[in-house]
């Protein structure tokens, strides 16, 4: 995390996790997050899907190659790429006999238990993700096609990430708007020149205005989508009252949402004019 993606994080009261983002398997990530209900992936599995059929249709010619960034270990890409859901991610890396298992030993576990799930529709992903624990763990168990460990908050993206960035034609993130913003967004979307459509479920004390902003230099079209969705709930009273304050100076009311302990992440999506065409979706 760049110090500037530390200092949004800090400016509106977000608990840090950076310690489960560095642990050389999911395990941890999974057991730290299930009290909190941890849920936001699960809301994005049959959306990311939807994007990726409907944005096929849009532009024939192949499968369509799915950007996730702040991808951690490979979480969305299991969801959209695999015949599993989140509760089954939870069971399996926070079961027992899992817990058990050497580094060497999940890591050949894993291999079989996504390649047995795999979807006859599954599309490239690739994953950046600050981590290099993390996005090593997605690539080693095949989660992730490429997979590139860099904050693009602080580094400019080398010609190999550049590359895979190219054929993009979905970008996608879950929560990690807490950490990223407007220089990561035009480094991501340059490769491709702004033909990438972009899905990002941002919780609410996020402004996503700087993000947009920069979609729409490249041509892209945002536009909020559906009621907002429980992504965790808050760690303790200090992190539910911090998020509380920080809704009030924007304005937001936290009745029925924030107000009930559970951050609510909003899904905004961004595309081409043209491709906003109704009769492309469903």
């Amino acid at each position: 995390m760049g110090t500037d993606a530390a200092d949004r994080a800090d400016h509106w009261g977000k608990s840090s996790f950076d310690d489960i983002y560095d642990r050389p398997d999911p395990r941890a990530y999974f057991t730290r997050l299930a009290p909190l209900r941890y849920q936001i992936p699960h809301h994005a599995q049959p959306v990311f899907r939807a994007l990726l059929a409907d944005r096929a249709r849009a532009h024939p010619g192949g499968p369509v190659t799915m950007v996730d960034l702040c991808c951690s270990y490979g979480i969305n890409a299991a969801l959209v790429n695999h015949d599993l859901t989140l509760r089954e991610l939870y069971e399996h890396y926070t079961s027992p006999r899992t817990a058990e298992l050497s580094l060497d030993e999940l890591i050949a576990v894993d291999k079989e238990f996504y390649a047995a799930r795999r979807r006859d529709d599954a599309v490239p992903v690739v994953g950046v993700d600050a981590s290099p624990r993390a996005v090593g763990y997605a690539a080693a168990v095949g989660l992730l096609d490429t997979a590139f460990a860099a904050n693009l908050e602080t580094v400019p993206a080398g010609a190999a990430l550049t590359e895979a960035l190219a054929p993009a034609g979905l970008i996608t993130v879950t929560g990690g708007l807490s950490y990223i913003g407007p220089r990561t967004f035009d480094t991501v979307l340059a490769p491709s020149g702004g033909r990438a459509w972009v899905a990002a479920f941002v919780v609410r004390p996020v402004d996503f205005r700087p993000v947009a902003a920069v979609l729409g230099r490249y041509g892209l079209v945002t536009r909020p989508s559906g009621a907002p969705h429980r992504q965790r709930r808050f760690t303790d009273p200090d992190e539910r009252r911090r998020t509380l304050e920080s809704l009030a100076a924007a304005g937001l009311d936290p009745a029925g949402r924030e107000a009930e302990g559970y951050y609510h992440a909003v899904l905004h999506e961004a595309r081409p004019p043209e491709d906003w065409d109704p009769s492309l979706s469903g």
